[in-house]
């Protein structure tokens, strides 16, 4: 039997032109799998054609997109994901989806090999090995661009040379990955990491600047740090991401500049739009501040950046992470409520809080008549809270 090789494709010049260089460097026979994670661009039948005109006997087309936002979008939410304390994961998120319809279609057509169009210094190869091998230790791996030396201008050669349905003549001065939960760009003038960036730069999101617009007031409602309404309206996470991506992206909230740390060791200059993201991220957090008990609440944020960084890193499958989520779903479980965001001037500012599950008592924080919190409690617990301090103090004085 011809041995198989199962392709991630994305139906771009890198990747068709992958499926005959694949087929020349290996003689094994391609199957292309294209999952759609709310990326936008072509349909995904044009992809499917596209990839079997270039040479895959099989090509597979998913719409992952409900998929992603439940089961990779969600739990970043109530993970609060932010990498850095700024981006959140929009790439790194979609990949270990990508995965498991890559292993499932190697299992379907007895591939033994999955193949992606990585370079050998960014994330993503790390993100799809590490989760390939975590899915499916006994598959190997290959990236054309980094093991077979793909080069853009050999790619294009190629293509012309087999007469491949795919256009080269057009060039983005940028590098783009999107998804419904952001988009990242990268290279091009951005490498200089004085150079500020322009508004073409930009897709998901307005310039907050200009032309001036007025506010928008937004009330998302959770359950359980779901998000399950938008203003009193019913909506699946898909919904809720989508539609904060059109209201927050209009008023210019969401954008990123940053140089950020790779996994490879290098730092690198990345520009992200997430409007979605972190509208509901922030209003997140928010009902956290209200409903979670505080030892909770603070250790929680050491979870947060551990499981953000391992989700970065490529380890979405490893046994750290799952544990993690365990805490995490036990942690969200009275995050139930109501926020109320003003979107405006590329900020998402919350204005109102309501939970049933709320620990804020008016009674015990009103300085107001009303007031029930016992302030003669307060000197001996400072006596005895700051002791250890003290008898430090004392001897730091006699030596």
């Amino acid at each position: 039997m011809t041995e198989r090789v199962v392709l991630a494709y994305s139906g771009g010049l890198d990747t068709s032109v992958a499926i005959g260089w694949i087929a020349e460097e290996t003689g094994a026979e391609v199957i292309a799998v294209a999952v759609d994670v709310g990326q936008g661009g072509e349909d995904l039948d044009v992809i499917r054609k596209r990839a079997l005109a270039c040479g895959a006997v099989e090509a597979e087309v998913a719409d992952a997109k409900d998929e992603f936002a439940e089961e990779y979008c969600l739990p970043a939410i109530k993970a609060n994901a932010l990498y850095m304390d700024r981006y959140p994961l929009v790439s790194a998120l979609s990949r270990p989806t990508i995965v498991k319809h890559l292993v499932a279609a190697a299992r379907k057509h007895g591939a033994g090999t999955v193949a992606h169009g990585c370079t050998g210094k960014g994330n993503d190869q790390v993100r799809f090995e590490a989760g390939i091998s975590s899915l499916a230790p006994d598959l190997t791996c290959i990236a054309p661009v980094r093991d077979y030396a793909m080069t853009r201008d050999r790619a294009i050669a190629f293509c012309e040379a087999k007469g491949l349905p795919i256009a080269t003549t057009r060039k983005s001065p940028y590098s783009i990955d999107q998804n419904v939960f952001g988009r990242a760009v990268e290279t091009g003038f951005l490498e200089d990491i004085w150079n500020a960036p322009i508004e073409d730069v930009y897709e998901y999101t307005a310039d907050p600047a200009t032309p001036p617009r007025e506010a928008d007031e937004v009330i998302i409602t959770f359950d359980k740090g779901v998000p399950v309404a938008i203003d009193g309206e019913p909506v699946t996470v898909l919904q809720a991401v989508q539609r904060l991506n059109e209201r927050a992206g209009a008023q210019g909230v969401g954008r990123i500049d940053m140089v950020e740390d790779r996994l490879v060791g290098i730092k690198s200059r990345e520009v992200y739009e997430a409007p979605g993201a972190i509208a509901l991220i922030t209003a997140h957090q928010e009902l956290e501040a209200v409903t979670v008990e505080r030892e909770l609440a603070r250790y929680k944020r050491q979870v947060e950046q551990r499981w953000g960084e391992l989700v970065y890193d490529g380890l979405w499958f490893s046994p750290l992470k799952r544990a993690l989520d365990g805490f995490i779903a036990e942690a969200n479980e009275q995050v139930s409520g109501e926020i109320r965001m003003t979107l405006h001037g590329g900020r998402a500012v919350v204005t109102g809080r309501k939970s049933q599950a709320s620990l804020y008592d008016f009674d015990l924080a009103t300085y107001d008549t009303g007031d029930t919190f016992d302030q003669s409690l307060s000197k001996g617990f400072i006596e005895i809270f700051g002791m250890s301090s003290k008898i430090a103090a004392k001897r730091d004085l006699r030596q």
